[in-house]
């Protein structure tokens, strides 16, 4: 009852706008009147608190872990702020105990952590998300059928940075504060775009999402242990077929989600044996590449829309019409640099020290001076920058 009631909540308020849309559509192939609606607005964060509710009672059902005594406790998993409308999607037995006792986390090094995870995500979001942002949202608003390749490039690429850096940044907000305060959170995000494959993506992207899927989702539908090989397929395309309907409520997503589960089947028959012949460099740069292909459907709503956008991209037209400032490139710079700063295996020793290390003095010292700049610089740019979107609200 209680997974039928949060499900049909969900569907009432984030998808019977889409439905009521297509049924007119259909109504309207065969000459009949339409359906009149009210169009519902959307609550800020319905699908991750939804997932969260769903996954507290299945938990328990499972006896994974024992149900709260307390309302309120209860209350504190589904409404905990920081990762409220945002993510990451927290399991309930991964919370359940922090709820009723934060003593072992609540030191003075975790809340210094926290907060320099805080201001990592904060200016992740406002420095480079938001600029990347500004200038997508420029060339996506352009009538896509009159733009050259440069400019078609230049808005996809902005957009695949803005959404990385904005979605992690607050996802790093989230894990800050929470250590602030006493909670350990789930990563969310590994560096997704050094991936190999579509299959390592998935596994570096929203990787709470991933986890709830494929815990609620993949593995009752039969996961790995079935029968036959298109039954994995099948599961494999459903489960992301599924993920690309709860991103939105409309067909490009599903479209999307139907793009990346189709990549997985494939790397699943043969693809991920020709990705270890070719090597990591070559198979990272592919896997890329896909995936940007991926966000066009992701960002334009219009599935004709979104075609005409891929056809300008591969008109090789390169007439360099758009306008380009020199703080976007500056910017787009630091993004490629950040976004890919885990390739090697120095930058990734490094940025696991970063966030996972253990800090000495010295090192507090350092990040402390660190954070306490890249903070002010944030705060400046929220004030003067103007350009401020959350691009999550539709999910």
């Amino acid at each position: 009852m209680s997974v039928s009631v949060n499900l049909g909540l969900l569907f009432y308020f984030k998808y019977s706008n889409f439905f009521i849309e297509n049924v007119n559509q259909l109504l309207s192939v065969f000459g009949d009147s339409h359906i009149e609606w009210t169009k519902l607005v959307l609550p800020i964060g319905i699908s991750f608190y939804t997932f969260e509710t769903i996954t507290y009672v299945v938990d328990v059902y499972r006896r994974v872990h024992k149900p709260l005594h307390n309302f309120w406790d209860y209350q504190t998993y589904i409404i905990l702020f920081p990762k409220l409308i945002a993510g990451p999607i927290i399991r309930y037995h991964d919370l359940a105990d922090q709820i009723t006792d934060r003593s072992a986390n609540e030191t003075i090094d975790n809340r210094l952590t926290g907060f320099y995870r805080f201001v990592i995500g904060l200016a992740k979001k406002v420095l480079i998300a938001n600029q990347m942002g500004l200038q997508a949202d420029t060339i996506f608003a352009m009538d896509y059928s009159t733009i050259d390749s440069t400019t078609a490039w230049v808005g996809i690429l902005a957009y695949t940075f803005q959404i990385y850096f904005d979605f992690s940044g607050y996802s790093d907000m989230a894990i800050g504060i929470g250590k602030m305060i006493g909670f350990k959170f789930p990563e969310n995000f590994n560096s997704p775009y050094i991936s190999q494959s579509i299959t390592e993506f998935w596994r570096r992207w929203h990787m709470t999402l991933g986890a709830w899927m494929r815990n609620y989702l993949y593995i009752p539908l039969g996961g790995n242990r079935v029968s036959s090989k298109s039954r994995l397929y099948f599961n494999l395309w459903f489960v992301f077929l599924a993920s690309g309907l709860w991103h939105g409520a409309s067909w490009s997503f599903i479209l999307w989600g139907a793009f990346h589960g189709l990549f997985l089947v494939l790397e699943r028959g043969f693809l991920l044996d020709v990705y270890k012949k070719i090597g990591k460099l070559p198979s990272t740069a592919i896997t890329f590449f896909l995936v940007v292909i991926g966000w066009v459907f992701f960002r334009i709503e219009n599935i004709s829309d979104a075609f005409i956008f891929l056809k300008q991209m591969f008109a090789f037209n390169f007439n360099y019409s758009v306008s380009i400032s020199k703080e976007f490139i500056f910017f787009f710079v630091i993004a490629l640099f950040f976004a890919f700063f885990s390739f090697s295996v120095k930058g990734q020793k490094i940025q696991d020290s970063v966030f996972f290390g253990e800090y000495n003095l010295t090192k507090h010292y350092s990040f402390s001076l660190i954070a306490v700049v890249l903070l002010m610089l944030s705060v400046s740019s929220i004030s003067s920058f103007g350009f401020n979107p959350f691009i999550y609200f539709r999910f």
